[in-house]
């Protein structure tokens, strides 16, 4: 696992004290406004999904997320990648990018795609993806690269997510 380290070339805040504006969580640096970011980069094969669930239990233990919130992450991340190992070109990288708030997590799950769509939203898989993450969406760049975000709150239980009653 590696840090993300992003050289980020911004002139210095001015003296009235405001800081620069904030950035999308996959261009922020890695210690911005009480935010920590870890990105793990590993082979796109299944078999190394078990790195991925590990860091994101550690990660979220350090968020004092609840033992069953942790699970739910560990599950979310793991159908996650599934989705997107389902149309993985072979021989890239998954990606995963946590970027740490204090009581929330941002989770976002990348690989190159053979058919660059995003995951679609209307199967049992997307709806227990929903359920056990908080807030789920899914885009695709240019490149064809496929990511799905995540989003947990710490203490916010499945039926306070969005779209409830």
């Amino acid at each position: 696992m590696t840090e993300k380290t992003t050289p980020v070339a911004a002139a210095p805040a001015p003296a009235t004290g405001t800081l620069p504006p904030r950035q999308a969580p996959s261009e922020a640096g890695p210690h911005e406004a009480g935010r920590d970011q870890v990105t793990v980069k590993l082979p796109a094969e299944g078999a190394y999904l078990s790195v991925l669930r590990t860091a994101t239990a550690g990660l979220a233990a350090r968020l004092d997320f609840t033992l069953d919130e942790i699970e739910d992450l560990r599950i979310a991340v793991d159908e996650a990648c599934a989705m997107l190992l389902a149309q993985a070109t072979p021989g890239t990288s998954l990606e995963c990018n946590f970027v740490l708030e204090e009581a929330a997590m941002t989770i976002e799950v990348s690989a190159d795609s053979t058919l660059g769509q995003p995951p679609a939203k209307d199967t049992f898989a997307w709806t227990v993806l929903s359920a056990l993450a908080g807030s789920v969406d899914s885009s695709v760049g240019p490149d064809g690269r496929v990511t799905i975000v995540l989003r947990k709150t710490r203490g916010q239980t499945k039926s306070d997510g969005p779209g409830s009653g």
